[in-house]
């Protein structure tokens, strides 16, 4: 198994650098880049300020002072002599400065990632911790009234897309209602509490409804995988055959069936690492939670392509440590898999 893991880590070096290539040669054939958006700004106060035939005849910038940017951006080089060196950097974990803010997207990121991280791992905590044993039950009850309305509401959170659920619960309980903030991740006067306590709550005051849109669609996809899986274990062979022999059904379950269910559950189980970094673009943008979903946003809107490299660059890092540990969580539940045998 050592051997296995050892190649799967192997190769997440090539796949690291296909990826990245891809994206930073994207970056420099899409048109509309820094500098582009840069003129565009110019060339718009010019013609504000300026009549319009003085402004048809001005030039924003000289042929020399486009070079001079170029050069400042790193648009000079060629793609593959720009991605070397925006690689060698990064192993260093200098990202380079945005374009827009002129800051380390480094220190960028890691000032929004305590925001992420909460998010995703109340979300990761929720999803699992709720929906394995609400599927387990689902399972056993399959057919009662409780598995029947159950699945109704699942299957209609699962409809919905985040981000229209996050519309409507604005609109309902923080603009009708007025129960919850219209968004944020804390109040303005968050350092004027005194005690723990009241930061806590104040953070889950305004954490409520966004963490609502954020285990929507995974809480109800987890739930029903884990109960078909349950259904479909509980009707193996061997399952009615331990009990044919005289184990109690209670334990067949416990023992032989929840132990099956849960490999397609294992198998996602690593790519949950996303959600500790980026969590949701939209419902972050909805919410105006400050977090590495909104910066991302944020910078492909404004063509802030440092930022998007290096949110690429960590996320596809995630990626595949989270493949590798999927892999594991499924060896350490299913006996049969052995890995390099």
């Amino acid at each position: 198994m050592l051997s296995y893991f050892l190649r799967r880590l192997a190769l997440v070096i090539p796949t690291f650098i296909g990826i990245t290539v891809l994206i930073f040669a994207l970056t420099r054939f899409v048109p509309g880049g820094p500098v582009e958006r840069m003129l565009a700004n110019i060339q718009a106060q010019q013609s504000m300020s300026m009549s319009p035939s003085m402004a048809g005849e001005s030039n924003a910038l000289s042929e020399d002072q486009l070079a001079e940017l170029n050069a400042f951006y790193g648009l000079d080089k060629p793609v593959f002599e720009a991605y070397s060196e925006w690689l060698m950097k990064m192993l260093h974990l200098d990202f380079g400065l945005s374009t827009r803010y002129y800051e380390p997207v480094w220190d960028m990121i890691m000032d929004r990632l305590p925001v992420s991280m909460f998010y995703g791992g109340v979300t990761f905590f929720l999803s699992y911790f709720i929906s394995i044993p609400l599927g387990y039950y689902k399972a056993l009850k399959h057919g009662s009234g409780f598995d029947s309305g159950s699945s109704i509401l699942i299957f209609v959170g699962y409809a919905l897309p985040g981000y229209v659920v996050g519309v409507m619960l604005i609109t309902l309980f923080s603009y009708h209602l007025e129960w919850f903030p219209m968004g944020g991740f804390v109040s303005d006067d968050f350092d004027d509490y005194e005690s723990f306590w009241q930061q806590a709550k104040d953070i889950l005051w305004h954490a409520c409804l966004p963490l609502i849109c954020y285990l929507i669609g995974d809480f109800a996809t987890l739930t029903m995988t884990m109960k078909n899986n349950m259904m479909e274990t509980l009707s193996a062979d061997y399952i009615r055959t331990a009990i044919a022999k005289g184990l109690p059904f209670t334990t067949a379950v416990r023992r032989h069936a929840l132990r099956n269910s849960l490999i397609p559950i294992a198998s996602h189980f690593g790519n949950s690492l996303l959600f500790f970094m980026t969590g949701s673009f939209l419902i972050e943008v909805i919410f105006n939670i400050d977090g590495i979903g909104l910066l991302g946003y944020e910078s492909i809107i404004e063509r802030d392509y440092p930022v998007v490299m290096g949110i690429v660059a960590i996320n596809a890092v995630l990626l595949m440590l989270g493949n590798i540990i999927s892999d594991a969580c499924v060896a350490m539940i299913d006996p049969r898999v052995r890995f390099g045998a």
